[in-house]
């Protein structure tokens, strides 16, 4: 069996704690290969003007070209309406018998997991990797991981990583306000940013 990482995300714009995260991950766990893929329209970001799905797409693309063990996926910025983590989970896992999937994530989702849309679908999919960044304290996050454990069986990989204070809200505002986001995105996908004045009227 392949082990093949997930990493979704609005990634409005992917920048380089979402690729820390993903390599940081990937190292962890043996991944064979991770897969990014950008949301198409979240059910959780109703309301937020984001990019369309094609833009963050060839964003993320830019982000990990010369990577040959990161890929990216379009499974769900073609999709039509919302879309759902198990959705893919369970696409992936039909699509790729021959392959493990992890999902990869923040720990601070633990404690939002309850409130996604059928979340026992995403266990009975994926292996969970969550990332502690020392925001939240390792003795909470394993009790938090056991009562989801409780609940809907499955594993979750407690994952340390690095406390980084960059968030692409963080990314936006900067542009809108016309600073530097310099070294906070990766190069090519800053010139994308320029070259397509993203973010400057949002």
């Amino acid at each position: 069996m392949r082990k093949i990482g997930i990493m979704g995300g609005t990634f409005d714009p992917i920048h380089i704690g979402h690729l820390m995260l993903a390599e940081w991950a990937a190292g962890a766990a043996g991944l064979d290969e991770t897969w990014i893929v950008p949301t198409g329209i979240s059910y959780q970001k109703a309301g937020r003007n984001v990019l369309p799905g094609q833009e963050r797409l060839r964003m993320a693309e830019l982000a990990v070209e010369g990577n040959e063990k990161f890929r990216c996926l379009d499974v769900e910025v073609s999709r039509e309406g919302y879309t759902y983590s198990y959705e893919t989970l369970e696409q992936l896992r039909l699509s790729f018998p021959d392959c493990t999937f992890y999902f990869i994530m923040g720990a601070d989702c633990l404690y939002s997991m309850e409130r996604w849309k059928y979340p026992e679908k995403i266990f009975q999919n994926a292996i969970l990797l969550a990332a502690a960044r020392g925001d939240v304290s390792m003795d909470r996050l394993r009790d938090k991981r056991q009562e989801l454990l409780q609940r809907y069986g499955g594993e979750i990989q407690l994952l340390p990583f690095l406390p980084l204070p960059i968030s692409s809200s963080i990314i936006r505002e900067r542009i809108q306000n016309g600073l530097s986001v310099r070294y906070m995105v990766p190069d090519k996908v800053l010139s994308y940013i320029e070259e397509k004045r993203w973010y400057l009227d949002t």
